[in-house]
């Protein structure tokens, strides 16, 4: 990883500025763009951008100027990423986690100035460690309950996956006899050519137990 504060081809370090407000009334982002723009200047660090997104709840995980944001980071357009909160920025400890797994493997540094969090120092990368193991055990802990609850829709008889395709043997006995191949009567039911096959298959056990 890039250490931050070294200087790039245009003399300082870029980053990008991030803020969030959930309503129109009531909230402005000048408040946080104001801490924001002041860190950096503190820092030496040249704004490469502004990124605002106003009326646009957190409970979302796609935003217009979030997303905008994130490609100037994998175009490599800024080494440093700052948010006045992490719920400014991010939805979920899920999302936060991957965003900085991103920004770890683009050489980009994030800082949360109200949590304290800067991972160009040890203590921040030591914070984004915990964030990841949280986030794991949390996914654990779900692929878990999903287990279980698995299990326990097996054991009382529930079938589970998708329903078996309901197809009509006779009109696929029909089709292949009108020259049509596995592949397109299975087409034809929007199904796979396995199902088809088993559909015959059946037809003619069902011919061969009431023949003569």
């Amino acid at each position: 990883m890039r250490p931050i504060g070294k200087i790039t081809s245009e003399g300082r370090a870029h980053a990008a500025l991030y803020a969030r407000v959930s309503t129109h009334a009531g909230q402005n982002p000048e408040m946080q763009l104001a801490e924001l723009r002041g860190y950096c200047q503190r820092r030496g660090w040249e704004i490469a951008g502004e990124y605002v997104d106003v009326g646009i709840s957190g409970a979302k995980e796609k935003r217009p100027q979030l997303d905008a944001m994130l490609a100037a980071c994998r175009k490599r357009q800024v080494d440093a990423v700052v948010v006045y909160r992490y719920d400014r920025f991010a939805r979920s400890l899920r999302q936060l986690v991957n965003a900085l797994c991103e920004f770890d493997s683009l050489g980009i540094q994030f800082i949360s100035l109200h949590e304290g969090v800067d991972t160009s120092t040890p203590n921040g990368r030591l914070v984004f460690g915990i964030f990841a193991s949280i986030a794991e055990f949390e996914r654990e802990l779900i692929r878990e309950r999903v287990r279980s609850g698995l299990a326990v829709a097996r054991a009382r008889g529930k079938r589970l996956g998708r329903p078996p395709s309901r197809i009509d043997a006779e009109k696929v006995a029909a089709l292949r006899e009108q020259g049509l191949s596995w592949r397109e009567v299975a087409a034809s039911f929007g199904v796979g050519i396995g199902t088809v096959h088993r559909a015959a298959q059946g037809r003619s056990k069902d011919h061969s137990l009431t023949a003569p």
